[in-house]
């Protein structure tokens, strides 16, 4: 019984305390337009849910879908903050954009994280700003 009850806590806190989201960082030196920012945050989201182990996944989609918009001034922090996601087994998505329409080719645009817990994509990304 004891067994049992151990294994039904650890389940209900797995289930229900501990909260998922996923996390877009744009860069603001890039001067992107909103529409165009809301097109590189999809890109990222997708990116990144494609490359998430499938546990979860299907704990962020058994909550709201949380997700984050933050911001950081250079492509260099968002390259650092790529380094220290990689680092730490958070799965994520750096989206590079065509060129099209606003800004040059090969530009560095969004770093998607997750969906992963909010704790651990806090220790990456806690002291940036919401966009």
């Amino acid at each position: 019984m004891l067994i049992f009850k151990k294994l039904f806590n650890s389940i209900v806190k797995y289930l229900v305390l501990i909260k998922m989201k996923q996390v877009m960082i744009v860069r603001t030196d890039l001067k992107m337009r909103k529409g165009k920012i809301a097109a590189q945050c999809c890109h990222g989201a997708i990116g990144a849910y494609k490359k998430s182990p499938a546990d979860k996944i299907r704990k962020w989609e058994n909550e709201a879908y949380a997700k984050v918009v933050l911001k950081v001034q250079t492509k260099e922090e968002l390259i650092e903050l790529k380094k220290l996601a990689d680092d730490n087994g958070i799965a994520n998505y750096l989206v590079v954009d065509a060129g099209r329409t606003q800004i040059p080719t090969s530009s560095i645009t969004v770093l998607a994280l997750g969906p992963d817990e909010d704790e651990i994509l806090d220790k990456i990304t806690g002291d940036l700003k919401l966009l």
